[in-house]
């Protein structure tokens, strides 16, 4: 079956005339005794729905955390490495996270990495790693596939042996909802993420699991119209007099482009624009943006952008001018309108 459809189909209940299509949000911490959870720090029902459509996307066991991080911490815990093998630049959180942790980080092709994480593209430089190659190292292979979603590809069915999500960016969508995801492929790990989350109350809110599956049910049309902006406006950027580079892999002058075309179903519709003028030039376009949002986070509905550097704990590889560009869903005739006003300004 087709991701498409098994994002509108999966997670649902059994058909029963008179009930809902969906699994209707359940405020509930005790349960009536007798049954298989009865206490929702176990277990919930709208983290079950979701769940099972992220495991049915990825080809895998999906485990809902309360955040993106906190998969990602729980990923470092579980699998407790000594050495992690990662891209030169990683999200900023997952960096921090191996710093606290005093793990050595390593490069991504090291044969010592007892742990390989990939971000692919990673964020936000958009480099674009070669997952299949890399899953023949030896170590666990992990995937952040946040930027990429399982409509773009799937980590697991290319030798990965663990995907984490940040949900709250393309798979709900909209920009109100804070949760994370593992899934793996050997279901005996993934309980050892579930005991982990009982354990350490990384568990997700009701509401939130509800929000971000009723997201997940669009998330192809949603990447598709947005990969299609992202394109039109990063082939239009490439051309503009203000900017000095463009970074975005579905065009051919990325360094990673045909591995990219080659291993993506969908590219991400992130572009890294670097205008000429540098850093005060960036900020200067992101107060003139109408239209664009000046905000951090992505994958959602509404284009947003922000210069990344910013941010005290951005990786110095990154350019310091570096503006990413989340492209949303409108048009994209009115975000070309309102980003040319603001590189001309």
């Amino acid at each position: 079956m087709h991701r498409a459809t098994l994002a509108v189909t999966a997670g649902r209940p059994t058909p029963t005339p008179d009930a809902p299509l969906n699994v209707p949000v359940e405020f509930a911490s005790a349960l009536a005794a007798g049954g298989e959870i009865e206490y929702t720090r176990h277990d919930a029902r709208n983290s079950r729905a979701l769940e099972a459509v992220l495991g049915a996307l990825e080809g895998g066991q999906a485990v809902l955390f309360a955040s993106g991080m906190a998969a990602v911490t729980a990923v470092l815990d579980v699998c407790a490495p000594d050495a992690v093998a990662t891209p030169a630049v990683v999200y900023s959180g997952t960096a921090a996270a191996l710093t606290a942790r005093g793990l050595r980080r390593c490069e991504q092709a090291d044969p010592a990495a007892d742990l390989r994480w990939i971000e692919s593209p990673s964020n936000p430089d958009l480099r674009i790693q070669d997952i299949t190659a890399l899953a023949t190292l030896p170590g666990t292979v992990v995937v952040d596939n946040t930027f990429a979603t399982p409509i773009g590809q799937r980590p697991l069915a290319l030798g990965a042996d663990i995907v984490v999500h940040s949900v709250s960016k393309y798979l709900s969508g909209h920009s109100d909802v804070i949760l994370g995801a593992v899934v793996c492929s050997d279901p005996a790990l993934a309980q050892r993420f579930r005991d982990h989350r009982e354990l350490t109350g990384a568990i997700p809110g009701p509401m939130e699991a509800w929000l971000a599956l009723r997201g997940v049910r669009t998330l192809d049309v949603r990447l598709r119209r947005a990969e299609n902006n992202a394109r039109d406006l990063a082939q239009r950027l490439s051309s503009h007099p203000a900017v000095s580079r463009v970074v975005w892999p579905g065009l051919p002058s990325h360094p990673d482009h045909e591995l990219a075309m080659r291993q993506m179903d969908v590219v991400p519709p992130i572009i890294g624009v670097i205008p000429h003028g540098g850093v005060a030039t960036a900020e200067r376009i992101c107060g003139a943006v109408n239209l664009w949002r000046h905000a951090t986070s992505l994958g959602g509905v509404e284009s947003t952008l922000e210069r990344r550097r910013r941010h005290s704990g951005e990786s110095e590889h990154v350019d310091p001018a570096l503006l990413r560009l989340s492209v949303g869903i409108e048009d994209v005739e009115d975000l070309w309108a309102d980003l040319t006003a603001a590189l001309s300004k």
